[in-house]
């Protein structure tokens, strides 16, 4: 069943940790009673500390403060900061922690990568920016730009939506938690909070305080059970309706096959299909096993960029001026088969249009543009270790049993 996009919200496009951060800093300082939050990376260097400052003066003035984080993405939290946290009575939870194997154990590939945020059920976030320093890379060290990515500040009936599924999340994880204690009582209780919010995300609880608008916006989730493959789904249909224009600025790009057919298609039925993807090596994986896949797009007349300032972190696309989504979900394997990942689509040009505006600027002054000639040339070696890569990423789908 496609998003059925709701009217009645109230967007505001952030670029940046900066931006991010103002505006969640002002919104926590103003609560009365409830700040959740859960992020993949949450880490205390620079502008990081202003998020957790905030947290901490809201629980001071006895909010409910919720921080979830990933196990993989934060791990243990600096004991300094821990301390702070457990006096002033900021709570939070560790999502998966590794255990003895680490990412040995393939379980463990099922990680939090949403970024979602929701204070007094009034206002919510949503998109791609981790509680990070724009320029600090915990493996890079300082950056010389900041790093590229977008967040949304909402209002209006999605916030009840991200108001759901953070207290369902947060809740089901006490279960577990109290389960592992034996208190079963307590995780029975825990379980039914459980069950109550799930079903108010599953009917909506109705438009949540925020100024009145008349944009039409909707979450999209994706975990292991009753949303594998929505947001996937999602991007499909947004591209083969596509008329005119696909834009794609997407940090971690390996789609699968129904994905890259459906942007082949748009390029070849005369649509121009742009992408913005990461130009920076970061990681093996992620710098290798992409692109073997560039070849097929270029030679459908699939645009791509390579952004090369600083690390793209952005996972959001506008199609036709009306259409985009902003949120966490890259399109790789990992954001498509494994992880619980949150985006917000907007249909209307007052939103699509700004952030249109942002990426074409990017691909035309930030980024460097493909050529097909060159890439078919590309040194033996770089070939080679591009087919590693890939090879490598099909090898730990196929032992999990994915299909990709």
């Amino acid at each position: 069943m496609p998003l059925q996009l709701r009217p009645g919200h109230h967007l505001e496009l952030l670029q940046g940790a900066q931006a991010f951060f103002a505006a969640l800093v002002a919104d926590m300082d103003e609560a009365r009673f409830e700040v959740r939050l859960e992020t993949y990376i949450f880490d205390f260097h620079g502008s990081g500390s202003q998020v957790a400052e905030a947290l901490i003066r809201a629980a001071r003035r006895g909010v409910v403060t919720q921080l979830t984080v990933d196990g993989v993405g934060t791990g243990r939290l600096p004991a300094s900061w821990r301390s702070r946290f457990e006096q002033a009575g900021v709570r939070w939870r560790v999502f998966s922690r590794l255990g003895p194997l680490g990412l040995l154990n393939p379980t463990r590939w099922r990680r939090l990568h949403r970024k979602l945020g929701v204070i007094d059920g009034r206002v919510a976030y949503c998109g791609g920016i981790n509680v990070l320093d724009d320029y600090y890379d915990p493996n890079y060290g300082t950056l010389a730009a900041p790093r590229f990515d977008f967040c949304v500040r909402v209002t209006g009936p999605l916030v009840a939506d991200v108001h759901a599924v953070t207290g369902q999340l947060w809740w089901r994880m006490q279960a577990l938690r109290e389960a592992r204690l034996r208190d079963f009582g307590g995780a029975w209780q825990a379980m039914r909070a459980s069950s109550a919010l799930a079903a108010e995300a599953r009917h909506g609880a109705g438009p949540a305080r925020g100024p009145a608008a008349a944009e039409k916006a909707g979450l999209l989730l994706r975990d292991n059970f009753r949303h594998r493959v929505r947001i996937e789904r999602a991007y499909r249909r947004a591209i083969g309706a596509a008329r005119h224009e696909v834009i794609i600025a997407n940090a971690y790009f390996l789609p699968g096959g129904k994905v890259r057919r459906a942007l082949i298609m748009a390029a070849r039925r005369g649509v121009k299909v742009q992408l913005l993807l990461q130009g920076r090596y970061e990681y093996f994986m992620q710098y290798h096993a992409a692109r073997p896949v560039y070849g097929a797009l270029l030679g459908a007349g699939v645009e791509i960029y390579e952004y090369e300032p600083s690390f793209l972190h952005a996972k959001v696309a506008v199609i036709d001026g009306h259409w985009a989504t902003v949120g966490s979900s890259n399109l790789d394997p990992l954001s498509l088969l494994l992880a619980r990942e949150a985006n917000v689509v907007v249909e209307g040009p007052a939103f699509a249009q700004p952030l249109r505006e942002r990426l074409v600027r990017a691909m035309a002054e930030e980024g460097r543009r493909i050529d097909p000639a060159d890439y078919a040339h590309r040194p033996l070696l770089q070939r080679a270790l591009d087919r590693v890569a890939f090879g490598l990423m099909r090898l730990a789908l196929f032992a999990i049993g994915m299909r990709y």
